[in-house]
This record gives C-alpha cells, sequence and structure tokens, in this order.
C-alpha cells in the first residue's frame, strides 16, 4: 500500500508533540497547500504537530498536483466521489495508524481538516473510525457517509465551512451534510461564506479557528 508523505510543522512550543492536525489537500494540488494553514492554528495548538499528506496519485486531469481519488467529469459525480472516498480510505487510515503509533498522540488529540476532496476524504475517514477524533473540519467538501454510519457511536464534532458561490463542490453538499449529520446526533457548526467561490475565505479561516479553539478546550 502506498505510503503517505508530506510537509509538516512541528510544535510551536518546541515540546513533544500532545496533538496532531492532519490537512488534507484537494484535488490538484499537495500537501504544500494546506500545510499554510498551521500558522493560523498554532496558536490555539501551541502542542500540536500539524502535517499535510500529499494525496496518494498524480491528478489525471492536470500537468501537476495530486488526486485523493480520480473525478468523473462527465458522468455521475457524486457515484464516483462515493466511491473514490472508499477506495482512497485504508491509505488514509494506515497514514492515521503509523502517525499515532510514532508521536503517541491519541486519536482524541487529532483534528483531520480538509478542502474540497480533501474534506470529503476528512469528513467519511473521520466518521468511521473506531475511537472519536478531537474534531474535522471540512472546508467546501461532502460527506459521503461510511458503511454503517448509522449504527457509528464514535462521532466527534465536525465543523463545516462552503462559499455560497462554489461553482466547484455545490454549496449545498455541506448544506445536505449538516442536515445528515446533524440527525445523527453529531455536534455540528456550520457556516456559510457569503460571496465567495471555491476557496477558503477570512471568514470561514475565523469560523473554523473558533471551532478549533472551542474542540481543544480542556
Amino acid at each position: 500500500m502506498t505510503k503517505l508523505s508530506g510537509p509538516m510543522l512541528a510544535p510551536a512550543n518546541g515540546e513533544a508533540p500532545d496533538a496532531a492536525v492532519v490537512l488534507l489537500h484537494g484535488y490538484g494540488s499537495d500537501g504544500h497547500d494546506l500545510i499554510a494553514l498551521a500558522p493560523h492554528w498554532q496558536a490555539i495548538l501551541p502542542g500540536a504537530l500539524f502535517v499535510a499528506p500529499h494525496a496518494p496519485e498524480p491528478a489525471a486531469m492536470t500537468a501537476m498536483g495530486h488526486q485523493w481519488f480520480a473525478i468523473d467529469w462527465g458522468g455521475d459525480r457524486l457515484a464516483s466521489r462515493q466511491l473514490g472516498v472508499v477506495g482512497a480510505r485504508p491509505v488514509l487510515v494506515e497514514f492515521l495508524n503509523d502517525l499515532w503509533t510514532q508521536t503517541g498522540v491519541a486519536p482524541e488529540r487529532t483534528v483531520l481538516a480538509g478542502f474540497s476532496q480533501g474534506a470529503m476524504m476528512a469528513l467519511h475517514v473521520g466518521l468511521s473510525l473506531d475511537r472519536p477524533l478531537m474534531g474535522v473540519i471540512g472546508f467546501s467538501g461532502a460527506f459521503l457517509a461510511p458503511e454503517g454510519f448509522a449504527d457509528a457511536v464514535a462521532l466527534p464534532p465536525v465543523c463545516l465551512i462552503h462559499g455560497d458561490r462554489d461553482e466547484v463542490v455545490e454549496p449545498e453538499r455541506s448544506a445536505e451534510a449538516d442536515a445528515q449529520l446533524r440527525a445523527a446526533g453529531v455536534d455540528v457548526a456550520y457556516h456559510v461564506s457569503r460571496g465567495v467561490g471555491h476557496g477558503i475565505a477570512p471568514d470561514g479561516l475565523a469560523f473554523a479557528s473558533a471551532f478549533l479553539t472551542r474542540v481543544s478546550a480542556p
């Protein structure tokens, strides 16, 4: 199985990590993109190791970058997303297990955050684990429910942020995720960035930071 790797940032306090934030990039990008979120969150989690692995495959539709799974641009995109997250899940789960073993950080002290396709992976994997994470943050993504989700008990708090003018991943996908997750009893924080397309706006980042502050509080 492919081993994931990518840029990381050591804890700001200079000590051994007591938490981890795993950042999952979108289609056609790589870990260097999402690791840029780390400086915004280091003051909230000064003991956290930030790591942004590159997705396991070269992006099929671009000359550079990576993909978590292929996109069916001309067919059923929802079906291709569902198959894609299921296929990519094992490599991300293995990465998380290796991270926890190597650092001693517990799942309960781990945040899984992603943008676009990375958000789909974060939500799918983060809500399918045997132990609850500290939290899951999804920017401009969609929730593709893992098998057995209806019976899941290890459900972490979730933060959803989406621009209302997103033409890449429909804003309705996060609205649907909000409703589905709340119905399952998940603690959800949901924010719509007005006038924003497929990206992370300052208000969305601030909302995610407030969520992170809340879930990381002792």
